[in-house]
């Protein structure tokens, strides 16, 4: 099965093609803003270099969060629209859990949901032990303290250093972004559902009254 991983949620556009388990390219450029722009041409690199045509694809795999809702919307839209002309399956995959790939132990996906609130999903080798949920750091800690009682820890994401301050023997990992090889393994493997974005929160942004 050849896979196009695609992953704009965060601060980073990383995109990958996989053939199996062969990762035939992979390019990824961290970036707040201005996904839209690079995604398609990134996107059209990375299959030249796998010496590919897009039609070649059986599968597309995109994060649908949580994250930055413009960055996830791009993905999305993206994804969609490509798995629509190609008559092939998108698949999503949760933001949380694309950070926690690969990571065996006690895993916490963590992103910094601003105003003093945080993203969190926990993983065991790759077994997610709760939903991803939006959460104030208090509460989110609260919930840490006892999973990693007596037991390592590894944060990762940006709001992995709010928490690392009361879990001083944590592992702490802050990547740009989600590596999209590890989105396109997962998203082979994965039913095939209808993809949706995955808001935790309503936007920043308010409509003038």
């Amino acid at each position: 099965m050849i896979v196009l991983g695609l992953d704009t949620c965060l601060n980073a556009c990383s995109v990958a093609v996989l053939e199996g388990d062969t990762v035939l390219a992979h390019r990824s450029e961290a970036m707040a803003r201005g996904h839209q722009e690079r995604l398609a041409l990134m996107a059209r690199s990375a299959m030249v270099e796998a010496g590919l045509r897009f039609d070649r694809l059986d599968r597309v795999g995109a994060t649908v969060g949580p994250g930055s809702f413009t960055g996830l919307r791009v993905g999305v839209a993206f994804a969609k629209g490509l798995a629509s002309a190609l008559s092939i399956p998108a698949v999503g995959i949760g933001t949380l859990e694309a950070l926690a790939a690969g990571t065996n132990g006690l895993v916490a996906a963590v992103i910094d949901a601003r105003r003093d609130q945080v993203y969190l999903q926990v993983f065991e080798n790759g077994e997610a032990l709760m939903a991803p949920d939006g959460l104030l750091i208090g509460t989110a800690l609260a919930r840490l303290a006892e999973l990693a009682i007596s037991r390592d820890i590894t944060l990762i994401g940006s709001g992995a250093p709010f928490l690392a301050s009361a879990l001083p023997d944590a592992i702490s990992l802050t990547p740009d972004g989600c590596d999209a090889r590890l989105i396109a393994r997962l998203a082979a493997v994965r039913a095939i559902t209808p993809i949706r974005p995955l808001y935790l929160r309503a936007p920043d942004a308010k409509l003038p009254a």
